[in-house]
């Protein structure tokens, strides 16, 4: 190779570089801006949070949570502010690594790759929503039926949360289940690059449904109504992608099929 070869590629280089440090102080501003919106409004958001909580002790029981250090709820808006800030920064994180990755992309390819593009929010805010309105009434209900009244011979036993401990536990909640929710994207993703069809996904399903649980039990509080919660939606968001991917088989079938009629003719 000579000078001028080498030369030659240190430009392409050179530029995708510069491109890829645009794309990243894109999304890090975006980032900051949310950050610092989501700081500013930390305690509203905390309070919204505290939703599911309040309806699991209902309106006779007084809303109560704490905090046992004092910079505990300063560190709390701090890590609920970078969560927000995920959480609403993302689609244009999203969008930069798409615009970073497209002009690399035949126009078949980005048209095939679009619409995950898409679902992968939709899908994580289906599971968020999931976790707000059904999963964590459910466990802070379970958790409120471990309270002891006391009396003769027993103690008063009442739940008081710590703000950090809930964020963690609502916070991981949504997390894990906006991963879970994304099985349908990751499965057809993985069977249009050919290294799974519907046929092994249904031999594999007994499979699925043990790792499923386990992976539950792992992401949840260590009850089992909180780990069914997760498990259940996830099984059938797998049943669901063998029926998405048994469609995209359809579609290459159909797609192929043209072409060799096409080609024939």
């Amino acid at each position: 190779m000579t000078h001028e070869d080498i030369e030659a590629t240190k430009a392409p280089l050179l530029d995708h570089l510069i491109e890829l440090r645009s794309r990243l102080i894109k999304a890090l501003i975006a980032l900051v801006l949310a950050f610092v919106v989501c700081f500013a409004f930390a305690g509203h958001i905390f309070n919204i949070l505290l939703w599911p909580y309040e309806l699991a002790a209902g309106p006779q029981k007084p809303l109560e949570v704490i905090f046992t250090a004092p910079q505990e709820y300063l560190i709390t808006q701090v890590k609920l502010a970078f969560f927000g800030a995920v959480f609403i920064a993302f689609p244009i994180i999203a969008m930069q690594i798409y615009k970073f990755v497209a002009p690399g992309l035949y126009k078949n390819e980005k048209q095939a790759f679009f619409p995950y593009l898409i679902a992968t929010p939709v899908l994580f805010l289906i599971g968020a929503a999931f976790v707000y309105f059904i999963a964590m009434p459910i466990a802070m209900r379970y958790f409120l039926s471990m309270e002891q009244i006391g009396g003769a011979g027993q103690a008063a036993i009442r739940l008081l949360p710590r703000t950090s401990e809930y964020l963690s536990l609502i916070t991981t909640l949504i997390i894990a289940f906006g991963i879970c929710f994304q099985t349908p994207v990751i499965l057809t993703l993985l069977a249009r690059a050919g290294f799974i069809d519907s046929a092994w996904l249904k031999s594999k399903r007994r499979y699925a449904i043990v790792i499923v649980f386990a992976i539950a039990a792992v992401l949840t509080p260590p009850d089992v109504i909180s780990q069914c919660v997760l498990a259940v939606p996830t099984i059938l968001l797998y049943e669901a992608s063998i029926f998405v991917v048994r469609m995209v088989e359809k579609q290459r079938a159909a797609e192929a099929s043209s072409t060799a009629t096409s080609s024939t003719g």
